[in-house]
């Protein structure tokens, strides 16, 4: 097969060309919001209620990016019985400059309390600034996403 001279020049200004003479799409970002695809990752999100302070989202984090804190609380006896000690959760807290968001906490939660919110617009000036407490993680769990329906046939 014989080599012509320029080939490869030709076919890089017609890519440039093609390119040139399509109408560009821009979008509209802070006022019109993206549509993210269904399983995005953007922010992580707490249901409070669900977690039995377990640590296992804080133990396996490669990063160590998850601070967790809590007390035991004595529940008193109901009757015939004896009293419980149940762990209370005093600080819950993702250090979000850390996060590599591999997603392992939330899928190594046993009791749901972890879950992937779309939220993706929680920068700051400051890295100091990324440390999310569990209030404002519970805020970003209304913007959970409910999970894709069962199908029958499966």
């Amino acid at each position: 097969m014989a080599h012509i001279p320029g080939v490869g020049l030709a076919k890089g200004l017609s890519v440039t060309l093609r390119h040139m003479l399509s109408r560009s799409v821009t979008q509209q970002y802070p006022e019109v919001k993206p549509d993210l695809p269904p399983r995005s990752r953007g922010v992580i999100a707490l249901v409070e209620e669900n977690c039995t302070v377990c640590m296992l989202c804080a133990r396996e984090c490669p990063d160590w990016c998850i601070y967790i804190d809590s007390h035991k609380e004595t529940l008193p006896a109901p009757e015939g019985g004896r009293p419980r000690a149940r762990n209370v959760l005093d600080r819950f807290a993702i250090d979000f400059s850390l996060c590599m968001y591999c997603g392992i906490c939330i899928e190594v939660c046993p009791f749901d309390a972890l879950f992937w919110s779309p939220e993706f617009e929680y920068a700051e000036h400051d890295l100091g600034d990324l440390l999310h407490e569990k209030d404002r993680l519970r805020e970003w769990t209304d913007t959970v996403p409910p999970p894709p329906t069962h199908d029958p046939t499966a």
